[in-house]
C-alpha cells in the first residue's frame, strides 16, 4: 500500500484536476533550488554518514518534537539538546508510537514522502512498524547512496544555502570549494548575533567580531566597517543574501551621533527594551544601505516571539519549538527604510511573515508598488498546503505572481527538502489550474507561470 497517492493535494474536481496533473507533469522533475535553509555546511564538507533515523528525522526538526512535546511526550525521553544519542531506538519507538499526532499536518506529508520516496516504506509508521522501518532507515543510512552529497545530487539540487553567523569562520565551505565537489552549497549572512542585543552574549560576540575583523568594534563606525568586512568574506565564497530574524518589521533612520549614543548603551547593556529595539530597527536599515552598496539580496523573517517556554528555553536553549507567531506592522514598520532604499531597483528586499492578517492588507500593496520589494513564500507555521493556499489567494490579486520569489524550503531537516517542494509544486498547479477552468488564465500562460513560480523566479530573486 502506497503511502502517496498520485493527486494529493489536487482539486477534487475532474476538470480542474486534469489541468492541476498537466502543469505538474511540465515541472515536476525541474531542479530543486533552496535559497533560505538551515542545513549545516558541515555534512557536505565531511560527507559523512548520517547517524541513525532519530537523529535525523526526530532530534533537528522543531516541527516533530513541539508536536510531542505537546501531547505530553517528555524532551528528556526525546533526548533533545544531546549531542549523541544514547538510545536512539527508544526514541525512534516513541515518536512512532505518536505518529497519528501528525494526520492531517505538512509534517506528515513531508515525512511519509521521504519513507516512500528515499526508503521504500510503504506501511503507516507506528508502534507496530516502528522497529522495522528503523532497521530498514539505518541499513540505508550506512550506504554510500545515503551520504549527504550522494542525497545532494539524487535531489536534483541545484544550489542549496545554509543559514550562517557573522562568527562563523565558514571554513566548511571553504573546505567543500577545495573538495573539488560540483555541489553549490552557499552561505547565508545572519547577522542576529552581533545586531540583537538580547541576544544571548551580545556584548561577546560584537568585540569577537572585532577580534575577526580587525577593527574597533567599541565604537559604532569600527563596528560597520566589520560588518561590511565579514559580508564581503562571506561573498567570496558565494554568499547572495542576508537574512534577518528580527521581533518586529521596524526599522528607523537615525542621524550618525545618535547612532553612536544608541550603540554604546546597548553595548553597555544599559539600553531598556525601547532602546534595544530602535537599535534593531536601526540596523535594518543600515543593513539596507550595505546592501545596496554590495549587491547581496535582504530578507527579513519578522515576527516570532522567540522561545516562549522560558522553562523550555532554560533547560535546552534555543530553537525548541516554544517560538509563537505575532501581529506585525510592515506599513509603519518600514517606511524609514523604504525613504532611503525603496526606490531602489538593483536592491532586493524580500518580506516574510508569520501575519497572516498583514499579507493582503500590508505585505501585498507593498510590494505592488514598491521597485525593491518581493514576498517570500508562506513561512514557517503556514508552510502547509492551507497557507500556500490563502497566500496566493491574500497576494496575487495586488502584487501578483511576479512580486513573489518563489519557494524555499528554509529547514533544518534535509530529507524533507524534496517534499516541501513537491507540496508547494502541487499547490501551486492546483491554483493555477482553477485559474483556466474560470477562464481567467489561459493554460499556455499557466504552463509559464509554473515554471517561474517553480524555477525561474527564485533563481532571479537571489541572483542565482
Amino acid at each position: 500500500m502506497s503511502l502517496l497517492h498520485d493527486d494529493r493535494l489536487f482539486p477534487g474536481d475532474p476538470a480542474t484536476r486534469a489541468i492541476a496533473r498537466r502543469l505538474f507533469e511540465g515541472i515536476r522533475d525541474l531542479p530543486l533550488v533552496s535559497p533560505h535553509g538551515h542545513t549545516q555546511a558541515s555534512w557536505f564538507a565531511r560527507d559523512e554518514p548520517f547517524p541513525d533515523p532519530a537523529k535525523l528525522f526526530v532530534q533537528p526538526d522543531h516541527y516533530v518534537h513541539r508536536m510531542l512535546y505537546s501531547q505530553g511526550v517528555s524532551l528528556d525521553d526525546l533526548e533533545i539538546g544531546v549531542a549523541e544519542l544514547k538510545d536512539p531506538r527508544r526514541v525512534w519507538r516513541i515518536f512512532a508510537e505518536h505518529y497519528y499526532l501528525f494526520r492531517g499536518t505538512p509534517t506528515r506529508l513531508w515525512l511519509d514522502y521521504a519513507f516512500e520516496e528515499l526508503f521504500g516504506l510503504e506501511e503507516r509508521l507506528s508502534a507496530k512498524t516502528a522497529d522495522h522501518s528503523y532497521d530498514i532507515i539505518a541499513e540505508k543510512l550506512a550506504t554510500p547512496e545515503f551520504r549527504p552529497r550522494a542525497l545532494y545530487e539524487r535531489f536534483r539540487l541545484e544550489v542549496l544555502a545554509t543559514t550562517d553567523s557573522p562568527l562563523d569562520s565558514l571554513a566548511d565551505h571553504q573546505a567543500i570549494r577545495d573538495s573539488g565537489w560540483k555541489g553549490r552549497i552557499l552561505p547565508t549572512f545572519r547577522p542576529d548575533p552581533v545586531v540583537d542585543p538580547e541576544f544571548a552574549g551580545f556584548r561577546e560576540n560584537v568585540l569577537k567580531l572585532g577580534e575577526l575583523t580587525g577593527e574597533d568594534t567599541s565604537g559604532f563606525k569600527g563596528y560597520l566597517a566589520a560588518l561590511e568586512q565579514t559580508r564581503a568574506r562571506f561573498k567570496q565564497l558565494g554568499c547572495t543574501a542576508t537574512d534577518h530574524g528580527h521581533p518586529t518589521a521596524n526599522t528607523a533612520a537615525l542621524g550618525r551621533e545618535e547612532c553612536e549614543r544608541l550603540f554604546e548603551s546597548v553595548l553597555s547593556g544599559r539600553a531598556d527594551a525601547a532602546q534595544q529595539e530602535l537599535f534593531r530597527a536601526q540596523m535594518l536599515t543600515e543593513m539596507a544601505g550595505m546592501s545596496v552598496r554590495d549587491g547581496l539580496v535582504m530578507q527579513i523573517h519578522p515576527g516570532s516571539v522567540r522561545n516562549h517556554n522560558l522553562q523550555v528555553y532554560a533547560r535546552y536553549g534555543r530553537d525548541m519549538g516554544a517560538d509563537i507567531p505575532t501581529a506585525t506592522n510592515y506599513v509603519h514598520g518600514l517606511r524609514p527604510l523604504l525613504d532611503r532604499y525603496g526606490n531602489e531597483r538593483e536592491f532586493t528586499l524580500i518580506l516574510f511573515t508569520l501575519d497572516e492578517s498583514a499579507a493582503s492588507r500590508e505585505l501585498a500593496p507593498l510590494a505592488g508598488h514598491y521597485p525593491c520589494l518581493r514576498l517570500g513564500p508562506p513561512w514557517w507555521f503556514f508552510d502547509s498546503p492551507e497557507g500556500m493556499q490563502r497566500f496566493r489567494e491574500n497576494v496575487t490579486e495586488t502584487a501578483g505572481f511576479y512580486n513573489t520569489v518563489g519557494f524555499n524550503d528554509d529547514t533544518r531537516a534535509f530529507l524533507s527538502i524534496p517534499a516541501r517542494h513537491d507540496v508547494a509544486r502541487r499547490m501551486d498547479c492546483a491554483f493555477l489550474a482553477k485559474l483556466v477552468v474560470e477562464h481567467r488564465l489561459d493554460e499556455d500562460e499557466a504552463v509559464e507561470v509554473a515554471r517561474d513560480l517553480t524555477y525561474n523566479l527564485v533563481r532571479s530573486a537571489y541572483k542565482l
